[in-house]
């Protein structure tokens, strides 16, 4: 019988222990944006009808998990009626001392991203941030910005798809964590 508690002494014991551990999970932050609010005209692309500021959000992130070689952000609208979604932006091989991006670090023309990283064509056909710009009427689409602690950094071809760095990225993420914002055009 004590043998029997001890063991279920053990589990309890080691339950508990990872939950505490998890405790400190892989975290995302924004001074900009935030989890189920609508993002501001800063954050609307400029084209296409919209007339936003173009600026990517600052973002900041804390706890990566123990192995991170490197990390990736994306910007990602599910609500696009595309079929597969819409693509804001990707950047991958991020350096694994980095823990944010300033605001308009997405910028295709500043140079404002970490040496070494790499931004994908966005589903605008432009290499960087492309901001919010659902259809009018519509209604509230939802963003999806994730940041990916990888496992390694990424060897991907210079005319990478958006579907290919997708699927890279989750192939060799060790987490993720997410704001999912919002944006509407009336």
């Amino acid at each position: 019988m004590s043998s029997v508690i001890s063991r279920f002494s053990f589990v309890v014991f080691t339950v508990l222990l990872s939950g505490a551990v998890s405790a400190e999970s892989f975290l995302l932050s924004s001074k900009d944006i935030h989890a189920g609010k609508f993002m501001s005209k800063e954050q609307e692309f400029q084209g296409f009808g919209c007339t936003g500021s173009n600026i990517s959000p600052q973002l900041s992130w804390s706890n990566a998990p123990e192995r991170t070689e490197a990390f990736a952000v994306f910007a990602y609208d599910p609500d696009a009626p595309t079929g597969s979604g819409w693509w804001h932006w990707q950047l991958v091989n991020i350096p694994k001392d980095t823990t944010s991006l300033q605001a308009d670090a997405g910028s295709s023309e500043k140079n404002r991203i970490p040496q070494g990283s790499i931004q994908i064509v966005n589903d605008y056909g432009l290499r960087g941030f492309g901001g919010a710009c659902p259809p009018k009427g519509h209604g509230a689409h939802r963003y999806q910005f994730t940041v990916y602690a990888l496992s390694k950094k990424l060897d991907l071809p210079s005319d990478a798809s958006g579907a290919l760095t997708g699927y890279m990225v989750k192939a060799n993420s060790l987490g993720a964590s997410t704001i999912e914002a919002l944006y509407v055009r009336e």
